[in-house]
């Protein structure tokens, strides 16, 4: 299952409409608005499915949304410039972790920024929140995995783009890829050995994480649809 929420719905939405955006050549990637293709991707979230409580919050997300879409648009930078799409049969990225222990790792990259003098790509996710990606994050370490193991070109940087700020692209370090994949697997062996004998004790008694599910299972909240990764998707009224 999965619980949506406002911010999420926002994210994934404006992730939809640029991401739709690599597959078309450079010159006709700003011809039609931003602005006008969130319209019908909108569609998808709006009133309970994106987990708005009334039109008013519903109105105010999607004008978070626009002005994004207008940011980029304005200073499109890394967008009007060549980029490489991973290509998947299952519409998710993904590759053996580790076979020998049945380990699959799969991870969706927003963009990745094709740079032909050294014919390498540059990673960029798109930053739809308020908040700033901590610094012991998972993910630059994941998406640097799923990319170098899915695509041939070497990966060579790495960019988050806060689309809420005018001058929102920042430079991120890539991670060693030894440490990222060591760092990785020693968390997906945790998971599938807590998944073999059941056992799933929170290492802090408890958590933010948790109890928005846990309320769920108490049948605190509204069944809404079913996601396109076939996850029943549920909504909190509080």
């Amino acid at each position: 299952m999965t619980i949506v929420t406002p911010p999420l719905a926002l994210g994934q939405a404006v992730h939809e409409v640029i991401e739709s955006l690599a597959i078309l050549p450079v010159e006709e990637r700003l011809k039609i608005s931003l602005v006008k293709k969130l319209d019908p991707v909108w569609l998808k979230i709006t009133g309970k499915r994106g987990g708005f409580k009334d039109n008013k919050e519903e109105m105010e997300y999607k004008q978070r949304g626009v002005q994004m879409l207008i940011n980029l648009q304005e200073n499109p930078g890394p967008i009007l410039e060549k980029a490489i799409k991973i290509k998947s049969k299952m519409n998710l990225p993904h590759f053996w972790l580790n076979q020998d222990d049945g380990i699959i790792l799969g991870g969706k990259i927003d963009w990745l920024k094709y740079n032909q003098t050294d014919d390498s790509v540059q990673i960029i996710d798109f930053k739809t929140g308020k908040n700033e990606e901590k610094e012991d994050s998972l993910q630059l370490p994941i998406y640097l995995l799923v990319a170098t193991n899915t695509q041939s070109k070497k990966v060579d940087g790495a960019a988050y783009w806060y689309l809420d700020r005018d001058d929102g692209i920042f430079e991120k370090k890539l991670p060693d890829a030894r440490e990222a994949y060591e760092r990785v697997y020693k968390i997906a062996k945790r998971i599938q050995l807590a998944r073999k004998i059941n056992h799933f004790k929170c290492p802090t008694g408890g958590c933010f994480a948790c109890r928005p599910f846990e309320k769920i299972l108490k049948g605190e909240g509204e069944f809404v649809g079913v996601s396109d990764t076939r996850q029943d998707v549920y909504m909190l009224n509080d």
